[in-house]
């Protein structure tokens, strides 16, 4: 899910949970009814606490997400008591009562200054040139990491084994993953076993199933059999997406199809060499297949799975153990950077943010046609899918444990799988909680929840039964 932008907790008109009742800015504009000349004066949308339409700096959006969450443990959480109140008192009256019980601008600044001072500043943090890593390389030339007091190298990785050699080897102090990686380095898939932790997700959605224009007439997965596929890594929701989409059309993935880890840079190379004939890649790569002429977007993952986990924010648990308040201060600037990509209108300021040689060296329409959602898709067509890629940062558990069923169903991992427990070691929910909730957005109260993944429900209380239930699998065709 996205978050909306903040709004004023002193105003009854509007919902802080944007439901359908909701008069700010993002749900009148979206539901078409939003008039600034006759919106009222003391609604969000003309003279919120910061006398204007919203908050617009980084250090007004954080003070109005303090604003906010003093206000809503005030009345409980309860929204609509929060809004009965405002309206039958007003909104100056209710911001005036309660400074006089709790001075709001001496809690704004305790709670400003009390994130510790970083026991190491100046940090390394690798990136592959994906729109996956939006939040970790915009945090750069946008300002995040240094509003929370740190001095970031953001550094260009060819692939994800150099990522993950390099985290291992303390060249990097955190790096932007796949979600499957932290999972693998922890248990000893792949590499030594080291315990890392992923306290938050980077994007949701934002990948693509990508065919070479040879294929036009080859819609139907199950003409696929002996064609030769790209991923970027084993331990990534790629190949795990692509492995079930073709699985589900009665196609063995590792005798039906080749899949080849591809470093992403190099997929639109191979589609056109005809060393591939498709792929299921990162962003921007698959809408540059489609700007070069080379491929067409067969499906995006979002119709595989909506809102599946692809990248995250990762390091090892002894960094975050030595330095508490440096990782303190980075999962803050992980996370706030998030939620400002996640609000749609930020979206094409970002695709020029990221757009530079030394980040994604990409053409900014490309970026922003996958940012966007309003892009070509190689078959004629212009679509418009505002969720492409989306924004949000809770590493819920349940994809762990989701993630962790797809290693032990292909044979990545063997025997006896403690499934809950590994996911909830490695995804630290809580810490993206806490830090979710001191910079005033919603944190979910539950860290399971089932998914429907092409009509099939996995429940993440009966992994095991879902691992056996496919008919294609390891050990199973």
């Amino acid at each position: 899910m996205s978050f909306k932008s903040l709004g004023d907790p002193f105003n009854g008109d509007s919902d802080l949970r944007h439901g359908k009742s909701c008069a700010c800015t993002a749900c009148s504009t979206e539901h078409g009814h939003f008039d600034l000349a006759t919106a009222p004066a003391h609604s969000d949308q003309r003279a919120g606490s910061f006398g204007n339409a919203m908050p617009q700096s980084s250090e007004q959006i954080l003070e109005r997400a303090i604003e906010s969450a003093v206000v809503r443990s005030v009345f409980g959480h309860n929204d609509i008591s929060r809004r009965s109140f405002a309206k039958m008192v007003g909104g100056g009256t209710m911001a005036a009562a309660l400074a006089s019980v709790m001075p709001l601008d001496k809690v704004k600044a305790a709670i400003l200054d009390d994130l510790g001072t970083p026991e190491k500043s100046r940090l390394n943090i690798g990136f592959v040139p994906i729109t996956c890593a939006t939040p970790i390389i915009m945090a750069q030339p946008m300002g995040f990491y240094e509003k929370y007091g740190l001095e970031v190298d953001v550094i260009k990785t060819a692939g994800w084994a150099v990522a993950r050699d390099k985290s291992l080897n303390n060249e990097y102090d955190a790096s932007h993953m796949l979600t499957p990686m932290p999972l693998a380095i922890s248990m000893g898939a792949g590499s030594t076993a080291t315990p890392f932790l992923m306290p938050a997700v980077e994007n949701i959605n934002g990948q693509a199933i990508v065919l070479h224009n040879d294929h036009l007439d080859k819609r139907d997965p199950k003409q696929w059999k002996g064609f030769k596929f790209g991923v970027p890594f084993e331990y990534s929701m790629h190949n795990f997406l692509l492995r079930y989409y073709v699985a589900e059309h009665g196609l063995d993935p590792d005798k039906d199809i080749q899949i080849r880890v591809v470093p992403p840079p190099e997929m639109v190379a191979n589609l056109r060499a005809g060393n591939l004939d498709g792929y299921l890649s990162p962003d921007p790569f698959n809408q540059r297949a489609v700007w070069e002429k080379i491929g067409f977007i067969h499906t995006l993952t979002k119709d595989i799975w909506d809102g599946h986990p692809c990248c995250a924010f990762a390091c090892s648990k002894a960094f975050a153990d030595e330095f508490p308040n440096t990782y303190g201060a980075l999962l803050k600037s992980i996370v706030d950077a998030t939620q400002y990509a996640s609000k749609s209108e930020n979206r094409k300021e970002i695709a020029a943010a990221i757009a530079p040689a030394n980040y994604l060296n990409q053409p900014v329409p490309v970026i922003e046609q996958v940012l966007t959602g309003r892009y070509a898709d190689g078959l004629g067509a212009i679509q418009d899918v505002s969720d492409r890629i989306d924004f949000d940062p809770f590493p819920w558990h349940s994809m762990g444990v989701w993630i962790l069923t797809q290693m032990k169903r292909w044979g990545y991992i063997d025997g006896d799988v403690d499934y809950k427990k590994i996911a909830e070691e490695v995804y630290v929910a809580a810490d993206c909680a806490k830090v979710m909730k001191d910079l005033g957005y919603e944190a979910p109260g539950s860290t399971y929840e089932k998914y429907t993944i092409m009509g099939k429900v996995f429940d993440p209380d009966q992994p095991d039964a879902y691992v056996n239930s496919f008919p294609i699998g390891k050990g199973t065709s």
